[in-house]
């Protein structure tokens, strides 16, 4: 499949944060307030636009769930590009709300796509095991957990489910999406205020994935469960009803990564495809 833009049109990379906070999630949905609402809506009236312009995003964010580097496209007419390139960000500053920000805007390389040119998204979950609870200060973005956490134990944990395997086991099935990802990284460290980060890394997530893993090491962490416990979900492909889908306020979208510019469409070729594992047949 190509991803040419239409001709009279020019790709426009967005970089961007947000606290989800009181946003239904990214996706625009009729009478919710979306982030993907909001900054069409900014961008049409910023652009003095009749036409509201699409925007494609790196990885739609559920309810509630925040993000620092999140990176979304859309494809604008030539002239209203020309018109208002030099100015669009700061204008975007003056419209946008104030639990959403735009830090650049820049006309997109050849074969750029938001989503499927990314190599790899970074998510962090912030999660505190004080007795006393969350700093009220980071209450919106910390998740209390009123167990003591053992960081080598999830660590130890967490091995088992790196690399390449069917999540099927921590996702939330949707009509005919694979759940077959890539775990490039997943580590905790505790900070010096006793904050425990998780950061999660993978080429894609399927739906709950990040906070289905997570739910599942806190388990392990807390001494609920074995440190194998982890691995044997994943390799028994089925939810297990132990793996709790922890709130979503302590997860954050920090970075999404992209390949150099002369394999981005490549990329974005590839990302189309649907995959399976190795040994298994495509249907």
């Amino acid at each position: 499949m190509s991803d040419e833009v239409e001709p009279g049109y020019v790709r426009v990379r967005l970089d961007l944060s947000y606290d989800g906070k009181d946003f239904s999630g990214w996706a625009k949905q009729r009478e919710r307030r979306t982030v993907q609402g909001e900054l069409e809506t900014a961008l049409r009236t910023v652009t003095r636009s009749q036409e509201t312009y699409e925007l494609t995003v790196a990885g739609r964010t559920d309810a509630g769930v925040h993000a620092r580097g999140q990176v979304a496209h859309v494809d604008l007419p030539q002239e209203v590009w020309a018109e208002h390139a030099e100015h669009l960000r700061r204008r975007l500053a003056g419209r946008l709300p104030k639990d959403i920000r735009v830090w650049r805007v820049a006309e997109a390389p050849y074969g750029f796509n938001a989503r499927f040119s990314a190599i790899w998204r970074r998510y962090a979950y912030r999660v505190s095991d004080h007795p006393g609870g969350v700093d009220p200060l980071l209450r919106g973005h910390v998740l209390w957990h009123d167990w003591a956490l053992d960081v080598a134990a999830m660590n130890a944990a967490s091995r088992a489910l790196l690399g390449e395997h069917d999540f099927a086991a921590y996702c939330k099935r949707r009509e005919g999406a694979t759940t077959i990802r890539t775990l490039q990284e997943l580590s905790w460290v505790r900070d010096a205020d006793g904050i425990v980060t998780a950061t999660v890394r993978a080429d894609a997530f399927c739906h709950n994935m990040v906070r289905s893993l997570v739910g599942a090491l806190l388990f392990v962490g807390d001494g609920h469960r074995p440190v194998e416990w982890a691995g044997k979900v994943l390799a028994a492909g089925v939810r297990d009803s132990a793996v709790h889908v922890v709130r979503p306020h302590g997860l954050t979208l920090e970075e999404v990564g992209y390949p150099a510019d002369e394999l981005l469409m490549a990329r974005n070729r590839e990302a189309r495809n649907k995959r399976t594992l190795p040994g298994r047949g495509c249907c």
